[in-house]
């Protein structure tokens, strides 16, 4: 088992992963008293061992908690990554046992802890451990890094949550599916990071549990990518080879429009000295076709994180397309911060203005250009390459006239 493929799940079966660890040892707290006062981003977390009875507790900050990071991960983006290091290692996890079914009739620490994962400001909160809290930075390939952790006491909120509306409303309405009340709160304009907030903490959908975080982030890109994807097919195709560019924290992409029938491919490329990589390049893909993507993907969260910017970037357009996504990334990420990274990248993309080719093999190779990977090592792994091009109406029409 490879470290790249594991990214930190114990897989290889060693007791301690050597990546992770050298990454905890580089950040530690000093000593922590049984009682902390601050502002959580709002930020709560439900982990995933002992599942039924997971672990679950708001986060907040050691010290002043104003700055980048209190309003979600878009704020980290503007950040270098020790800088975000540093800044998240002053997260202190509280923890106490929850019944993921608890969240159908919450007892008081859970229903606090709801309070906040509504609210899309930071919110004062005060947090009693049973003893002082431990533990270094932790990392992780689909969270973002936290500090120490502890047994949770008590907790309270000292300012009011900032609950919009239409969450409010949404929340409140336990026959609507979780899928539909996401998209709901979606086209709405709530984001997706408080989306996955609201599912984590039970406060979406008619059967209503506890969802630990690491599911949440990836269940609220599929679920979003799902409802723009089923929208497609009244969309015209574009009308011709459009690349887009862009850059953050060392993953760079490069996402290729084709005028076909919408399908999604995403190739990483993960370079020696990457937060996941070994010695040598570790190349991956997976893709999907117009019927959407049956199974988990190989690329774990970050395809899913990957697909939904290029959706959305589609819808802005009016446009179907089939999109070829690379992904490289770089030793400049040389810590592991979460697959919001994948998201805020592919985002930033899409965002710039693109470069518009009349012929495939011409966007290829200025793709090509701006990627350390040689094609003759990518290309092989695609299958969207592979596939006989489409004679759309337009190019019919092109060559009879």
């Amino acid at each position: 088992m490879r470290c790249v493929n594991c990214k930190g799940k114990g897989l290889c079966g060693r007791p301690v992963c050597p990546v992770l660890r050298r990454f905890e040892e580089m950040a530690c707290l000093p000593p922590l008293g049984e009682r902390i006062a601050g502002d959580s981003p709002p930020e709560v977390f439900v982990g995933r061992r002992g599942y039924p009875t997971v672990r679950s507790g708001p986060l907040l900050p050691v010290g002043d908690g104003e700055g980048p990071g209190m309003a979600g991960t878009q704020s980290l983006a503007g950040l270098d990554i020790g800088e975000i290091i540093a800044l998240r290692s002053r997260m202190v996890r509280s923890e106490t046992e929850i019944r993921v079914d608890d969240a159908r009739n919450p007892g008081r620490l859970l229903q606090t802890a709801q309070q906040i994962a509504m609210s899309s400001l930071a919110v004062g909160t005060e947090v009693c451990f049973a003893r002082p809290p431990r533990g270094n930075l932790r990392f992780d390939g689909v969270l973002s890094p936290s500090g120490p952790s502890g047994l949770l006491k008590e907790v309270d909120i000292t300012s009011n949550p900032v609950i919009p509306r239409r969450v409010d409303q949404v929340v409140d309405d336990q026959g609507m599916r979780a899928a539909e009340a996401s998209v709901e709160l979606y086209r709405d304009g709530i984001s997706v990071d408080h989306i996955s907030r609201l599912l984590s903490l039970g406060l979406l959908g008619s059967r209503r549990k506890l969802v630990p975080t690491r599911w949440s982030i990836t269940a609220s890109d599929d679920m979003l990518g799902k409802d723009l994807a089923g929208r497609l097919p009244d969309l015209p195709l574009v009308t011709d080879y459009r690349l887009y560019s862009g850059e953050l924290l060392g993953n760079h992409f490069e996402i290729l429009l084709m005028p076909r029938t919408y399908q999604f491919e995403l190739i990483e490329m993960w370079l020696p000295r990457s937060a996941w990589s070994e010695d040598e390049t570790w190349i991956g893909a997976d893709g999907e076709g117009p019927r959407g993507k049956k199974d988990y993907s190989s690329l774990a969260g970050g395809y899913y994180a990957a697909r939904l910017p290029v959706l959305e970037g589609l819808m802005r357009l009016g446009r179907q397309a089939s999109v070829l996504a690379l992904r490289e990334i770089t030793e400049q990420y040389w810590a592991p911060l979460g697959v919001w990274v994948v998201r805020e990248a592919a985002r930033r993309a899409m965002a710039a203005a693109p470069e518009r080719f009349d012929g495939l093999q011409e966007a290829l190779a200025r793709a090509g250009s701006r990627i350390w990977t040689p094609a003759d090592r990518w290309r092989p792994h695609s299958t969207t390459l592979r596939a006989p091009a489409q004679t759309t109406l337009e190019d019919f029409l092109k060559t009879a006239g």
